[in-house]
């Protein structure tokens, strides 16, 4: 038996990383898993690499009416929300000379309104006893140069995570958030302009982390789901740091 066998759980931003590998974890624990992204060949590979226990609703957490319409799914399985992880998100460098409106615009639109709408339009479907999860990051305690709008959205989230967990604790719903260091995943390499420059970053980030190494999705994915369980059903407003001992050593 699975540690979440017969729950229906919700992954944002699920097509790669620590989404997908997420997704992929909650359903190996015996949940249903919906996973939502903006890129629909992605999405249909993502849904396809793990089979029955995944759907798929293809959706930009930014968009209103895609967070509807992903909420419409869950209530036409009839079983209601029992996870969500709100993992959705993303940034880019811009140092503060450079950082334009629609960088800012981007990046909070993304990561800060789209995981309050996800949450809020969640709020009908999810069970009680349910578990929030935000991906947040280790950067919301460090400084970070030519970083700062997206560190700021992460800050944003962490304070959403305390504020939720107060509020919802009426219907049992739990909030925590997740807080990885750097993690090979596409995204991260992503942020940079070539694959030259690429490989330079991951090993300077690698360098900063006290384990020597960046992190891997599945490690991330295994702490989301001890935060889905019920071995986490003393914690809420939490934030647990998955990051090699870079914020804490």
């Amino acid at each position: 038996m699975g540690q979440l066998d017969g729950k229906t759980a919700l992954v944002t931003g699920a097509t790669s990383g620590i989404g997908l590998a997420t997704a992929r974890a909650l359903a190996a624990e015996g949940a249903h898993v919906i996973l939502t992204g903006r890129r629909t060949d992605v999405l249909d590979a993502a849904v396809a690499s793990i089979g029955a226990a995944a759907t798929r609703v293809r959706a930009d957490v930014a968009d209103l009416t895609d967070l509807d319409r992903v909420v419409a799914a869950i209530e036409e399985r009839g079983r209601g929300l029992d996870v969500l992880f709100a993992n959705a998100g993303g940034g880019e460098f811009g140092a503060l000379g450079g950082i334009t409106w629609q960088h800012y615009a981007d990046t909070f639109n993304t990561n800060v309104g789209g995981t309050l709408f996800t949450v809020q339009k969640a709020l009908p479907v999810l069970n009680r006893g349910a578990s929030v999860i935000i991906t947040s990051s280790n950067i919301d305690v460090k400084g970070a140069a030519a970083f700062s709008v997206y560190a700021a959205s992460k800050a944003a989230l962490r304070s959403f995570t305390r504020s939720w967990a107060a509020e919802l604790t009426g219907r049992d719903i739990r909030v925590n958030s997740i807080a990885p260091g750097p993690v090979d995943t596409p995204g991260l390499s992503g942020l940079a302009p070539d694959p030259a420059a690429a490989e330079q970053l991951l090993k300077g980030l690698a360098a900063g982390v006290p384990m020597n190494r960046l992190g891997r999705p599945d490690e991330i994915a295994d702490a989301v789901v001890f935060l889905a369980s019920a071995r986490s059903s003393f914690m809420t407003g939490a934030e647990i740091y998955v990051d090699g001992g870079a914020s804490q050593v």
